[in-house]
């Protein structure tokens, strides 16, 4: 449905240019949107709406029905008589006919959209709509997932339709209060390119728009249409998951998410019992800034002694020193590749059971 505001400013916008006043009212003779005061017509338009008639002249004025697929909408009330004036009406009443099409067209697109990427739609159904609606089912496309820290009042689905513009063949829309959705279409020869460069366009743009902690994931690029599903739960576990290990990029894929990934689907008590089992009581994140800042440079270089030494400024028997304690501490000795992803992956679990409980609390 038309807003009343979209109808005002159509109406504003017509008087510029034919130079007469007019009204839209409902079938109950309430105005809803007018450029001058008709209030006085509302009850011929209530009788002009139970006639059998399209057009109708009633006391100096003009009235028009305006329809929405056999079934009566609007009446459209223009100010003045004569051949130029129900000429002028007929015009208005068919702009506000076309805009109620319009409208509804980009309703519908919106509803197959979010049933689409929530799984709601059979199979028989999505290809049938998607032809009725004339959404191409065999082109690549991929799902982002929008987030910002600027509250739910900042409009950020209205600025992210403006960056994409109105003519685009995306697809903007939310399935709740906090994300929007940009289900692209790409091209098919260099599509991830394309991904990752509108990825950092929105981003960009939304800066410029003054909205903050902008955070974008994207999934997978995608085929068919019935797969658009699929690429919208890997850009939701993609935002998740880049909240946990990687906080401080802004855009992140599904395909960088690696081992988080596999992670972020263990039960907690699960993880409890492998930190458990591993370390006894202790947590590999409790040791001291010092050997915590040497053991991830030490995962940073690929386990490399020498290359880690140089960049922490130390001496290289004082870094064997610092990952013999660690051994000793542990048991785990980070220099053994086995050992190290054993390590690596309990202070990723231990990084998650953290973020999980804060999101309980």
């Amino acid at each position: 449905m038309i807003s009343n505001q979209i109808l005002q400013n159509t109406l504003d916008g017509l008087k510029g240019i034919a130079r007469v006043d007019l009204c839209v009212m409902d079938v109950d003779g309430k105005e809803v949107a007018s450029t001058a005061d008709m209030g006085n017509c509302s009850k011929a338009a209530t009788e002009f709406a139970k006639s059998y008639a399209d057009s109708q002249e009633i006391q100096g004025y003009q009235y028009f029905k305006v329809f929405d697929e056999q079934q009566l909408e609007y009446i459209l009330v223009v100010g003045g008589t004569g051949e130029d004036v129900y000429v002028i009406g007929k015009m208005v009443a068919f702009q506000i006919q076309n805009l109620l099409v319009a409208y509804k067209e980009r309703f519908d697109k919106d509803n197959f959209i979010k049933n689409l990427l929530l799984d709601n739609l059979l199979l028989v159904d999505i290809y049938s709509r998607s032809k009725k609606l004339h959404i191409q089912t065999d082109v690549p496309r991929a799902c982002l997932i929008i987030e910002t820290g600027s509250g739910k009042d900042s409009n950020v689905l209205e600025i992210t339709r403006t960056h994409f513009g109105a003519n685009s063949k995306d697809f903007i829309t939310a399935v709740d209060e906090n994300n929007v959705i940009v289900v692209k279409e790409l091209s098919e020869t260099d599509a991830v390119h394309e991904i990752e460069k509108a990825a950092r366009a929105l981003e960009t743009y939304l800066q410029k728009e003054g909205l903050k902690n902008v955070r974008i994931s994207y999934g997978t690029i995608v085929h068919e249409i019935k797969e658009v599903s699929r690429s919208y739960k890997e850009a939701k576990m993609a935002l998740d998951v880049g909240k946990i290990f990687f906080g401080e990029r802004a855009i992140i894929a599904y395909s960088e998410l690696g081992i988080g990934r596999l992670i972020y689907q263990l039960p907690i008590p699960l993880c409890k019992m492998f930190i458990r089992e591993i370390f006894g009581g202790k947590s590999p994140d409790e040791f001291d800034e010092e050997t915590l800042t040497t053991i991830y440079k030490f995962f940073e270089n690929s386990l490399n002694v020498s290359e880690t030494s140089r960049q922490l400024f130390i001496h290289r028997n004082t870094l064997v020193y610092r990952l013999d304690k660690i051994q000793k501490s542990t048991g785990l000795d980070l220099r053994v590749f086995e050992d190290a992803i054993t390590f690596k992956i309990a202070l990723m679990v231990v990084k998650y059971m953290k973020y999980m409980e804060k999101i309980e609390y």
